[in-house]
């Protein structure tokens, strides 16, 4: 079981110390809006992924009188990661006083997901954000995938480069079309492989969430290019729209997860809270499938979970994380908003979060 024994924070927006001994259950982070709770998720996504999942500007993240940032965790196996964000000078992350090259090693130990109001973007964004998602999934039980996606997209960043060549060699061309057809291959088998135990899996969280009379919600994996097709027909084919915008347009980095409420897209059916039950499905399926295939449980940052839902639909969504038996990190400015029905409670802390001040 992954799990954050303990927790350091430094310099972290408005946070700039916090230490938190953590329980391996429920995490509830209880304070006004501003007052840094979300920032507690934050730096728990930065240290796991190297991103924050609120802003793509890093600097941002640093406390605006410091000149770095660090947080530091002892997870539940006895392991350590650390990471120090400096300003303008990028960061350094080690796990176990070992100084690591990306971040494969520290994102398998420490699976996270994020549920909140960006989450929405499953829905409303473009093809990234679902990419994205699948790919997080794809990347935890299939180990070979994070270096096939890798091989996919040196190829692709190099036919582009020959397809903006005033004289497109077109020997060099086929060779990389060559390439990129082997390395795809790998990587959409890993999809559609994950994706076909991922289905049954969201049909079976979402129907538990869902009100009987929502509309039925399906889910396709479209591969990037024509299924009637190979890629190298495809790319052929392809070849002089390609040159003219000087980019590859059929692909494994074009691939979506199309999401459909009856016959027509979700975004465009369902209702906001309709929508946030969805997302929540999406989410909560992913760490369900990632436990079924590695006995592993995610660990799950839940902002501002009253958005959207009524009192009934936070509970069920509240109770089916904690079924899951996995870390759960909850923030919330009213804590009678957030009322745990199940029947097997976890064991919980709070802590009271008040202008970045954090007290158990």
């Amino acid at each position: 079981m992954s799990t954050l024994k303990s927790l350091s924070i430094t310099s972290i927006r408005n946070i700039l110390q916090a230490e938190l001994k953590l329980s391996s259950g429920i995490n509830l982070l209880q304070g006004e809006n501003g007052s840094g709770k979300t920032s507690v998720l934050e730096a728990i996504h930065l240290l796991a992924s190297g991103r924050s999942f609120r802003t793509s500007k890093p600097g941002t993240l640093i406390s605006e009188t410091e000149a770095k940032a660090v947080v530091f965790a002892e997870l539940g196996s006895g392991r350590q990661i650390g990471l120090i964000r400096t300003r303008g000078k990028g960061q350094q992350l080690n796990m176990d006083s070992e100084k690591q090259r990306n971040w494969d090693k520290v994102a398998r130990e420490l699976p996270v997901q994020v549920l909140d109001a960006n989450s929405f973007l499953l829905l409303e964004g473009g093809p990234k954000t679902r990419r994205r998602f699948l790919d997080w999934g794809v990347f935890h039980v299939e180990p070979l995938f994070v270096d096939q996606w890798r091989k996919t997209r040196k190829c692709i960043a190099n036919r582009n480069l020959l397809l903006k060549q005033a004289n497109l060699d077109l020997q060099q061309l086929d060779a990389w079309d060559m390439q990129l057809c082997e390395a795809a291959r790998d990587v959409d088998r890993a999809r559609e492989s994950y994706f076909e135990r991922f289905v049954p899996k969201f049909e079976e969280v979402y129907g538990s969430l869902a009100q009987p009379e929502t509309h039925s919600v399906s889910l396709n994996y479209w591969r990037g290019w024509d299924s009637n097709q190979e890629l190298a027909e495809a790319l052929t084919r392809s070849r002089a729209s390609d040159r003219k915008y000087g980019a590859t347009q059929a692909g494994p980095h074009r691939a979506d997860i199309i999401v459909k409420a009856g016959a027509r897209m979700a975004i465009e059916t369902l209702s906001r809270g309709q929508q946030k039950i969805l997302v929540s499905a999406l989410k909560i399926a992913q760490g369900a499938l990632l436990a079924d295939a590695l006995d592993r449980a995610c660990i799950y940052l839940v902002d501002d979970l009253p958005a959207e839902l009524d009192r009934k639909n936070r509970q069920k969504v509240l109770d089916k994380l904690i079924a899951l038996k996995g870390q759960l990190f909850v923030t919330c400015v009213d804590r009678d908003a957030l009322e745990i029905t199940s029947p097997n409670v976890p064991e919980m802390a709070t802590f009271h979060v008040k202008r970045g001040t954090i007290k158990a």
